[in-house]
C-alpha cells in the first residue's frame, strides 16, 4: 500500500497553515519551471502534510500567471497522494452566502490562456475527467466540516473563467442561468493536471461574494473579496487539522480511480516518443513510464 500524504494547496487568503508541526521549507525543482513558492512540509497528528500557496506568499501570481503544471509536478515529487484544493469564489445562488463552503465535484473549464496538460507532441494521453473529484476525499472533507460546524453544500459545479476580470453581468447571468453554483479562476486546469498526476483531488469552494448577479448585493470587488477570505482562512485551519488528524495511514483507492487514471491512457507508441519529454514525465507518469 502507498503512505498518505495530504497535499493543500491555499487560495486567496490562505497563504499559510496553522498548526503544522515540524515544518521545514522545501524547494523542489520541476522540469516544468518555477512553482508558486516554496513547500511547506510537516505533520499534523500522524499524517504528512505538505501546503504550497497557490499565488504565491503576498499573492504575487494572478490566476492566468500560476503556473499550475509546476505545482501539481512538485507536489507529485513531494508524494503527495491526496490532494485538498482551497478557492475562493463567487455564489451564483442566493443560498449560497459569503462565508459559506461548497464542496463542488463538477467543474466547467472556460480558460483558454493556460497549458492545461502535461501531455502532447511526442507523448499524448487522454484521462477520464467525468468524475474530476474523489468521493472518499469530499466526504472526509465533509465530515470535518460537520464536525468543526462550518456551513457547507456538498455537490456543485465550480465554472472557472479565464480573469483576471470578475465577470459582466450578462456573463454572471448566463452561468447562474445555465446552472452552475459558483465561479471562480483557479480550479482548472489544476483538477485537469491533478489528474493527469493520478493524485486524488477535492475543492473547497470558500464563497466570498455574490460575483455580479444578485439585486441586493454590490458589485464584487477586491476589498469584499479579501474581508471574507481573511474570515475563511481561521475556519480552513480548523477543517484541515481535522481531516489530517483522522486521515488513514494509508492512502484509500479512488472510486473513479483518479490514483490510476493512466491505465490505458497514453497513445503514442512506445517506438515514437520523444525522449525529452518522458525525462519531464518521470514523476507525473513514471507508474506507467
Amino acid at each position: 500500500m502507498t503512505k498518505a500524504v495530504l497535499g493543500i494547496i491555499g487560495g486567496s487568503g490562505v497563504y499559510n497553515l496553522p498548526g503544522l508541526e515540524d515544518m521545514r521549507e522545501e524547494r523542489i525543482a520541476s522540469p516544468w519551471g518555477e512553482p508558486s513558492d516554496t513547500l511547506r512540509i510537516g505533520r499534523i497528528g500522524q499524517t504528512k502534510v505538505v501546503f504550497l500557496p497557490r499565488h504565491g506568499r503576498g499573492h504575487f501570481y494572478s490566476p492566468s500567471d500560476i503556473n499550475y503544471r509546476a505545482n501539481i509536478d512538485v507536489l507529485k515529487r513531494a508524494g503527495v497522494t491526496d490532494l485538498i484544493s482551497v478557492s475562493a469564489c463567487g455564489s451564483l445562488r442566493a443560498e449560497f452566502y459569503p462565508g459559506f463552503f461548497v464542496l463542488v465535484d463538477q467543474f466547467v473549464d472556460r480558460t483558454f490562456r493556460r497549458e492545461t496538460s502535461f501531455f502532447g507532441r511526442g507523448c499524448a494521453a487522454h484521462v477520464p475527467m467525468a468524475h474530476p473529484v474523489g468521493p472518499k476525499l469530499q466526504q472526509r472533507i465533509a465530515d470535518a466540516a460537520s464536525a468543526e460546524d462550518i456551513p457547507f453544500h456538498q455537490g456543485g459545479t465550480y465554472v472557472c473563467i479565464e480573469g483576471p476580470q470578475f465577470s459582466t453581468y450578462a456573463e454572471s447571468m448566463t452561468y447562474k442561468g445555465l446552472g452552475y453554483d459558483v465561479i471562480g479562476m483557479t480550479a482548472m486546469p489544476e483538477a485537469k493536471l491533478a489528474r493527469e498526476a493520478e493524485i486524488t483531488y477535492a475543492t473547497v469552494a470558500m464563497v466570498t461574494d455574490f460575483d455580479c448577479w444578485h439585486p441586493e448585493h454590490d458589485d464584487v470587488d477586491v476589498a469584499a473579496v479579501v474581508a471574507v477570505a481573511q474570515q475563511n482562512a481561521s475556519k480552513v485551519a480548523g477543517l484541515i487539522a481535522r481531516i489530517a488528524r483522522d486521515f488513514p495511514a494509508e492512502h484509500e483507492p479512488c472510486p473513479n480511480r483518479s490514483d490510476r487514471a493512466l491505465d490505458g491512457a497514453i497513445m503514442t507508441a512506445p517506438s515514437v516518443r520523444d525522449p525529452e519529454l518522458l525525462k519531464k514525465l518521470d514523476a507525473v507518469a513514471g507508474r506507467v513510464l
